[in-house]
Formats: C-alpha cells, structure tokens, sequence
C-alpha cells in the first residue's frame, strides 16, 4: 500500500514544476510550525519554544527543497513570525524592547546558517552518490574492456597457432609436390616408351602436384600477410618485368593458353615486394586459364593512370557470378563453391591477391566485360622512385 502511495505521489509530483513543489513544501512547514508553536504557547507558555521549533522548520525545509533560497526565506519569515505572534506585545511587530533587535538578528543568522550547513550536506551527499554511480560505471566499463581484452589474447593467440601449424604444414609440403611434379615430368618426357592410358595418368599427377604447389605458395603467402603485414620486403622494380617473369611461368604450366602482354611507354618503376606482386599476377592468369573457359584472348595490360601503376587481366570467358563479384567488392569470403562448380579454387588465389594488394596500399576491382569475359584490375602506388633511376640512367 505504502508503495503505491509513493508512486501516486511521484507520478503526480511529475507534472509540477519544481519551483512550485519547492514553494509548497515551503509554505506548508512554516504553516504546521505556526500552529505547533500556537499548540505549544498554549500549553507550555514559554517563549523559547517557537525558536526551536522555526529552526526544525528551516532545516527540515533546506533537506527537503533544492538550494538556499527557500531556506533563507524559511529563516526570514520564521524569525517575522516569532516577533509578531509569539513575543511581546503580540500581534504586533516590535523591534523597540531590549533585546528584540539582537534576538531577531541571532535568530535569522542562525537559520541561515543551518540552512547552509543542511543545504552543503544535502549536495555533498548527492556527489558522493554520482561518485558511486560513476564508480560502478568505471568498474563495469573496465571489466567489460578486460573481457574483450581477454578474448582478442585469445583470438590472437589461436590466430597465431593456425598460422604456425598452416606455414609448417605448407612447408613441409612443397618438397614432396616439387619432388612429384619433377618426377612425373621426367617420366612424361620419356612418353613414348609407355602406354597411352599411364601417360594420361602421369600428366594427371603432374597437373595436381602443380595445382597442390600453387594453393601451397597461395597458403604462405597469407600466413606472411598475416604475421607481418607491415614488414613487405619492398624495393624498386621494373613492373614490366615482374609481369614478364609470372606470364612466362604461366605459359610453362599452360603451354596451351594464349597470353598476349600491352607494355606500356611509360616508365613504370616502383616499389613493392617483387614476389607478392608475381604471385598476385600468377594468381589472376591461372584462374582466367582454369575458370574461363578461354585459352586464346587472355591479355594482360600495363598502364599508368595518374600516380597508379595499373595491371588489367581479362578473358572472353564465362565471366563472373554475381555472388563472386559481389563478394570481392565487398572484400568478404567467396560463396562455398558446389563439387561440379568451375571456379573451386578460385576464392583462395583471389584472397592472397586482395590481401597482397591491400598490403601494398593499393586497389582491387573486379567485373565483367560488356563483350563477355572477367576483367580484374589492381593498381599500385607510384612514389619518388622514377626520378632516382632516370638519375641511375
């Protein structure tokens, strides 16, 4: 029931501005300390009483209102009141006895002064309890940052590890692939010795060991990515021939794809990671000779456009999905690909690329050509290395 009560009043104390609720609190403690002290001269007849009755008032009145005001008007009207119905001669305001003047002034310095010792209290109270309210804030902040603290540890922790494991277990590996694929390209360049269903055979083998070495450099190079990012081994090249170098080994591996290079006039000589970069290329054609479709209009083109060095890859091929354009768009993981689905493969090759580029602070854009085929195109920064080598020159 009590509580109810309370939250009567409180919904209806809501409507009413404060400084009315203030002045009615006010009014109505000067009102029952008028009629305690009328009670109480009455009964008791002594003088005294309405002075400590009015100064229970005042603080009553500081506690229960905001600030000093209404205190200080407690404490002057209070003390009226005393000197007009309560003191000699009554009903009358007279400062003329001995006494009165003194009395009065003692009296209203002592309300004030209470009314601001209660007031002083009343916020240092309202502090101390912001004070704990941040507090507990500050607390539950710091330990929602040490939870989120703990679990990044831990993420970085299995980050690491999955890193660990993914390098060594690529690296150990690439020897038996490499030690596969030579072995079946020196018994493929013996063919004519064996049947033609072992000789089939033996090309099979060569072309996985070849796709298994390619998803291996692909694996370490993510994981070089992931350790240290910020620590490529960058340095001046021609990109001209860091292009040659990945469309001859492309041609190696694919004798029957066609590959058709425009070099550009302009001198392209920029830092990068030489490696990373042939990978990226590497990557692209591969998947433009595997995925495609097309083996007889893959170009690969080299321009300048402002201060980027930009390298185009297009096909007359299939094209791309639009899940797996909007996926490299977006920098999110390729669609899980269906066992018969042509591009299985494809996803990984083009997120070393996208990591690789994104490395190098450059771009990586994909789409298809409105003649039919993929293009991709990624550009690298060109900075102050072409005037140092026209000075070499």
């Amino acid at each position: 029931m009590l509580q109810r009560l309370k939250e009567f009043w409180y919904h209806r104390t809501q409507r009413i501005p404060r400084w009315l609720q203030d002045g009615l609190i006010t009014l109505l403690l000067l009102l029952a300390a008028f009629w305690a002290c009328k009670i109480l001269s009455v009964y008791a007849g002594s003088e005294r009483n309405p002075a400590l009755i009015y100064v229970l008032t005042v603080t009553l009145i500081s506690l229960l209102t905001n600030g000093y005001f209404w205190g200080i008007v407690a404490s002057i009207c209070g003390t009226f009141f005393i000197n007009y119905y309560f003191m000699y001669p009554y009903s009358a305001f007279s400062l003329s006895f001995e006494g009165y003047p003194v009395a009065m002034v003692s009296m209203v310095g002592v309300s004030i002064v209470v009314c601001a010792l209660t007031s002083r209290v009343k916020l240092q109270a309202i502090e101390a309890v912001k004070r704990e309210q941040n507090t507990k804030a500050l607390y539950t902040l710091n330990e929602r940052l040490n939870q989120e603290k703990t679990t990044i540890q831990l993420e970085k922790d299995r980050e690491t590890i999955r890193s660990n494991i993914l390098r060594a277990v690529s690296h150990d590996l690439r020897t038996p692939l490499t030690s596969i694929s030579g072995a079946a390209s020196v018994l493929l360049s013996s063919a004519e010795d064996r049947p033609q269903r072992d000789n089939i055979l033996l090309q099979d083998i060569l072309d996985d060991a070849n796709d298994l070495i390619s998803m291996v450099e692909n694996l370490l190079s993510i994981t070089r990515l992931q350790e240290h990012i910020v620590l490529l081994n960058k340095r001046p090249e021609m990109l001209e021939e860091v292009a040659e170098a990945g469309v001859m080994k492309i041609r190696r591996r694919f004798s029957a794809a066609q590959i058709q290079m425009d070099l550009t006039d302009d001198l392209l000589y920029l830092p990068m990671d030489a490696l990373l970069i042939k990978q990226v290329i590497i990557n692209l054609l591969e998947n433009a000779v595997r995925h495609s479709g097309d083996l007889e209009h893959i170009r690969l083109s080299l321009s300048r456009q402002n201060n980027w060095a930009v390298i185009t890859i297009s096909d007359r091929g299939t094209g791309l999905s639009p899940q797996i354009l909007r996926a490299i768009l977006t920098e999110k993981p390729l669609p899980r690909p269906s066992a018969s689905d042509s591009t299985r493969g494809m996803g990984i090759g083009l997120s070393v690329c996208q990591s690789i580029i994104k490395a190098h602070g450059g771009f990586f854009t994909a789409e298809n050509a409105p003649e039919g085929g993929a293009v991709f195109r990624f550009g690298l920064p060109i900075e102050d290395t072409e005037a140092e080598f026209e000075e070499m020159i």
